[in-house]
């Protein structure tokens, strides 16, 4: 078969199986099996794909993975960053839309500790969300800046993501995982300027509170000092190593998981239980993310085997279009794909093709994935299969529908999008940190 045969029933058996409903690996591997045997040649393509497998694992890139996750999970099964929470509360008064810009610096703040969206999310749902409509905030101004700042957790460190696309896509982990901060921070103050300027122009978006017992100055930061600033330790010893360059991302993750489990000691909030948990969802997110690593790398070499990676960036090359239209194009299908499929999905489907032709046509490979984190990311909050769209309808009220959470994100979603237009036009955004790292 020529190589446009094959990247056409390859790519269209995979996207049949997964509207079939088929999970991701076992749909990649169903496709490699087959792929192995007729491309890779018989009995010896399938011996083949079983070694790529087995050496699919065995790269120590991917110990940062489980590593971060269970630090996340030590500090939310452990009720630390709960506190961390209240504490902010107590620091941010007086101001329009007080409790969304809770929400926003909240999510920020434990998406440096957590490094996932879900988890990040579901916590600002079930802490916030119900006391924000008791007070009176429009379901849109309550849940709109909760889903928008837990899914910050996609670019800033310690993503596992950022690691898994750093490991497939062949960038470097560390200056990955360092790219990702500014375009986050930048997301967080665009969503509080939104914030101040909508509450402002419509009060009743965020109503005022009633005037309660002033705390005193003590009383107000106590809290922030004893929960926050600790906390805030925990990401400067990941990050600040790789900053440094006195630790790889394998040894950065582990001091955060260190440093994780001696907040949780110090606060007195570590149980054998709360550990337990921790650890078993560990297991079963680590078991998934390796498990669909193995089906990627094969996809991946059975397309370069075929000739189809190949032929299709001399396609493309022979267009003579300029690389920020190329990588627009990437963007769109990006864009396009989160609206359907998972984030891991949108990179195993994408990575084996864009990769090669971005280094084909000269896109700064960190750029790129600065743009894959970012377009994950808002595929996690639009509509109809945006994941953290219907953790937030879990979370909600009953009386709360879908519908009411689609408009909710909307405007966050124009920030993102605008966001994502200015780090293709100005680079530098993703990649002023990691040439300060160097």
């Amino acid at each position: 078969m020529d190589w446009a045969t094959v990247l056409i029933v390859m790519l269209g058996a995979l996207c049949g199986l997964l509207m079939l409903g088929l999970p991701v690996a076992f749909a990649f591997i169903a496709i490699n099996i087959g792929g192995a045997f007729f491309i890779l040649g018989g009995e010896n393509g399938l011996v083949q794909m079983t070694r790529n497998a087995a050496g699919s694992l065995t790269n120590f890139q991917l110990a940062p993975i489980p590593l971060f996750i269970l630090m996340g999970e030590i500090l939310f099964h452990s009720g630390v960053a709960y506190r961390a929470i209240d504490a902010i509360e107590r620091v941010i008064t007086r101001l329009p839309g007080r409790m969304a810009l809770v929400s926003v610096a909240g999510g920020t703040v434990f998406s440096a500790l957590s490094g996932s969206t879900i988890a990040n999310t579901a916590m600002l749902g079930s802490t916030l969300l119900p006391d924000m409509l008791k007070r009176g905030y429009h379901p849109s101004m309550a849940m709109g800046p909760i889903m928008a700042s837990g899914a910050i957790a996609m670019l800033i460190p310690p993503s596992a993501l950022a690691v898994l696309l750093g490991s497939l896509a062949g960038i470097s982990i560390a200056q990955l995982l360092v790219a990702g901060i500014l375009p986050a921070l930048i997301l967080a103050a665009l969503f509080s300027v939104y914030i101040l300027a909508r509450c402002v122009a419509n009060p009743a978006l965020a109503p005022v509170e009633a005037e309660t017992r002033r705390l005193g100055l003590v009383e107000r930061w106590t809290p922030f000092v004893r929960y926050v600033l600790p906390l805030s330790g925990i990401f400067l010893v990941v990050i600040g190593g790789l900053l440094a360059g006195l630790a790889t991302p394998t040894e950065s993750a582990a001091l955060g998981c260190v440093a994780a489990v001696l907040a949780a000691l110090v606060y007195r909030s570590l149980t054998w239980e709360g550990m337990r948990k921790a650890l078993m969802e560990t297991v079963k997110i680590s078991v998934m993310i390796l498990f669909i690593i193995v089906a990627s790398q094969t996809f991946s070499q059975i397309l370069s085997f075929s000739g189809a990676t190949n032929g299709l960036i001399r396609t493309i090359e022979a267009l003579a279009l300029e690389p920020t239209a190329i990588l627009i194009g990437m963007i769109m299908i990006l864009l396009f794909l989160g609206c359907f499929i998972d984030q891991v999905s949108m990179m195993m489907v994408t990575i084996p093709i864009f990769i090669p032709l971005a280094s084909a046509v000269g896109i700064d490979p960190l750029v790129l994935g600065v743009v894959y984190l970012l377009t994950m990311e808002i595929g996690l909050l639009t509509p109809p299969f945006g994941l953290l769209l219907f953790v937030m309808k879990g979370v909600a009220p009953p009386e709360i529908r879908m519908q009411q959470v689609y408009l909710a994100i909307t405007p966050f979603v124009i920030i993102k999008l605008a966001v994502l237009a200015l780090i293709v036009l100005l680079p530098q955004i993703g990649t002023i940190l990691p040439e300060a790292m160097r």
